[in-house]
């Protein structure tokens, strides 16, 4: 693909009525304009997606029909990638908040999502639960809580993640253990002689075949330092994906995926094996179960590049960078918080100060 081709996520469609630039409405399937509030719909051609056989593409990484390219931002100060838009004028990382430099943009090939799961909630919405949540905070820095009253310092970003299918296949082998009791004698702490049940195992050899389809084992496909996202809220219910429309993207931020579908399929297939283990162990029955070795097979494997989201709040305090993070779908929060040194100082102080004088005046009174 040339340079010059069409850049396919990058084009912006104008409203019919005033000329300003359409943006997703959260929660719709609708651009919109918020300048004359015109809508229209983002066309959905399918509802279905297209699983894209894996194979072919670790062998020969991308394809005509599902790659293009897409201008990308790398943040000099994170490292973290992000997808440009045409019309910003200017532009900050969403992690860090460190102005990017759009004379850096580059070209880059990335296979195409093939769904996204667009934001339910608005940026106002997002907002509030950051504000929320700051405004409960104790020892909080006056800049957080000035930060926390600009909706600017909160932005829709759209996360990649990779999510393979495949028929598993394995045999195992291992133990079944079943329960029994015996009686056993023992002196309690008055030197009295007693008797008490104590359980103990028997185990059986135990071999067999397990099999069945491993769905949308889902997988982050950008290298976040520090583990970034949260795991507190990095959970989307995936039955509301949509076929990939760059309507969804209007007026958010992109991350581009940093980990290759090679090293995602690999982490794909140490999920598979725990998926193996929990149904061999499962099949062997008992009461409790070891699982010695599984021998497991991938079949018909297929995988997506889809995109999830959530709202970012950067800020940093003391040189130190710290991240607040939003579920674009749910509305979940997490995030470290910085501390104020000199409110904590003031605090002990004026308690200090309290103590003092009860005492003083407890004394005089004697």
């Amino acid at each position: 693909m040339s340079e010059t081709s069409v850049q396919k996520t990058e084009l912006k469609k104008a409203c019919i009525n005033c000329g300003a630039e359409l943006k997703y409405k959260p929660g719709t399937t609708s651009i919109t304009c918020d300048y004359c509030g015109h809508q229209e719909k983002i066309s959905l051609e399918t509802s279905k997606f297209e699983e894209l056989e894996l194979y072919p593409y670790l062998d020969r990484m991308g394809h005509q029909k599902y790659s293009e390219q897409i201008s990308m931002l790398q943040c000099k100060n994170c490292g973290a990638n992000q997808h440009v838009e045409e019309n910003y004028k200017s532009l900050h990382c969403v992690y860090c908040s460190m102005p990017l430099i759009l004379e850096d943009a580059r070209k880059e090939e990335w296979i195409l999502p093939g769904a996204v799961l667009p934001f339910q909630i608005d940026q106002s919405k997002s907002f509030e639960i950051f504000k929320k949540w700051v405004d409960g905070l104790w020892w909080a820095p006056n800049k957080l809580k000035k930060a926390s009253l600009d909706p600017q310092f909160t932005k829709g970003l759209y996360l990649p993640y990779w999510t393979f299918d495949a028929q598993l296949a394995a045999n195992y082998t291992g133990k079944r253990g079943e329960y029994y009791y015996v009686t056993e004698t023992y002196r309690d702490s008055k030197g009295n002689t007693r008797t008490r049940q104590v359980r103990r195992t028997r185990w059986y050899p135990a071999s067999g075949r397990v099999s069945g389809f491993v769905d949308d084992t889902l997988i982050k496909a950008s290298k976040q330092r520090a583990g970034r996202v949260p795991s507190k809220i990095a959970r989307w219910n995936l039955k509301k994906l949509q076929p990939f429309n760059s309507g969804f993207l209007s007026g958010f931020v992109t991350e581009k995926y940093t980990i290759p579908l090679k090293d995602g399929h690999d982490s794909s297939k140490e999920v598979a094996r725990e998926h193996a283990t929990t149904w061999a162990a499962r099949d062997i029955g008992g009461d409790t179960q070891r699982v010695t070795s599984i021998d497991m097979k991938l079949a018909e494997e297929t995988f997506k590049h889809i995109l999830l989201p959530v709202y970012v709040s950067a800020y940093r305090y003391n040189a130190k960078e710290y991240n607040f993070f939003v579920n674009g779908e749910t509305g979940a929060l997490s995030g470290k918080r910085p501390y104020s040194f000199w409110k904590i100082f003031f605090a002990i102080l004026a308690a200090i100060i309290v103590i003092g004088v009860i005492l003083f005046f407890a004394q005089e009174q004697q």
